[in-house]
């Protein structure tokens, strides 16, 4: 069922007698429905999976962008729901976004599991700054595909289909989730994605100093999961070790290294999308490293 809470599009998932919903937020250029394979492991739980500002049901909703009006946004739709704090999960940039929440509104927060994604991002070779990225080449097809019109259905099906990320791990919640993303009519189907939102929204994955001071201030516990792959199948947004470097900024940081996914598949292949629902209804995480 989707809904409007707050301002955003709404995916609503499990039953409606658990108060305590999860808040599981999608990636830079995805949306809701990325959660899907994740929530078939805790059917048990409330999930509420929301379209972005300028993604999926939520394309309609005006600029600016960035990851404080993502959690702005985000505290409106917890506060339309109630119920107070909660877990909040966080996929690629919906994990940064998950922090600014976090930072924002720490009365509506109790756990972060940010799954390959809230923590700055190093820099490409060659960029000596955040105005020297060409986002639309990091981000590959993902970017690509916000420019690209398909004739029908299984058309934009093809694309994903052959994507290296999926190449060897297509599923229904794939198909499911790319349908979901398709705006308009044949033969002129588009990806629901503004691009102005995903340049506006990748800037801010570096490491601006608010954002810094953001992770510094968390004070709830904080699960990471780590992609071995990245986004086409190959190097992995954090390298071997960076992430056990941010705990000079969250001590109580629990780094969970998940095997043989990618940056995608960490959500949706079963294996990965298996240890992130773990992960989702897990006790209080230790501190120590789990592997």
């Amino acid at each position: 069922m989707t809904i409007r809470l707050g301002e955003l599009a709404t995916t609503v998932h499990g039953p409606s007698s658990d108060a305590g919903a999860l808040l599981a937020v999608h990636g830079i250029t995805a949306n809701g429905r990325s959660w899907d394979a994740v929530v078939a492991h805790i059917p048990e739980r409330r999930i509420l999976a929301p379209d972005l500002r300028g993604r999926g049901r939520s394309n309609d909703l005006p600029g600016p962008y960035g990851l404080r009006t993502h959690a702005a946004d985000l505290a409106a739709l917890l506060d339309a729901d109630g119920a107070g704090a909660r877990t909040v999960l966080g996929h690629s940039m919906g994990a940064f976004a998950a922090v600014a929440l976090a930072a924002a509104r720490p009365d509506l927060v109790d756990r972060l599991v940010l799954v390959d994604g809230g923590f700055p991002l190093a820099l490409p070779p060659g960029a000596a700054s955040v105005e020297d990225i060409d986002l639309d080449a990091l981000l590959g097809p993902a970017a690509a595909r916000l420019e690209m019109v398909f004739a029908d259905e299984d058309a934009a099906l093809d694309f994903w289909r052959v994507h290296p990320a999926f190449a060897r791990d297509w599923s229904p919640a794939v198909e499911q989730y790319a349908r979901y993303d398709l705006v308009g009519e044949a033969p002129a189907l588009r990806a629901s994605a503004v691009a102005a939102a995903m340049i506006e929204d990748g800037a801010e994955l570096y490491g601006p100093d608010w954002y810094l001071d953001a992770l510094r201030g968390l004070r709830m516990p904080v699960t990471v999961l780590r992609a071995p792959r990245g986004l086409l199948d190959d190097d992995p947004l954090y390298a071997t070790g960076a992430l056990e470097g941010f705990r000079s900024l969250v001590p109580q940081l629990d780094i969970v290294h998940v095997d043989d996914v990618n940056h995608y598949t960490i959500l949706f292949a079963e294996r990965g999308a298996a240890r992130v629902a773990a992960a989702a209804s897990a006790p209080v995480p230790p501190t120590k490293e789990s592997t």
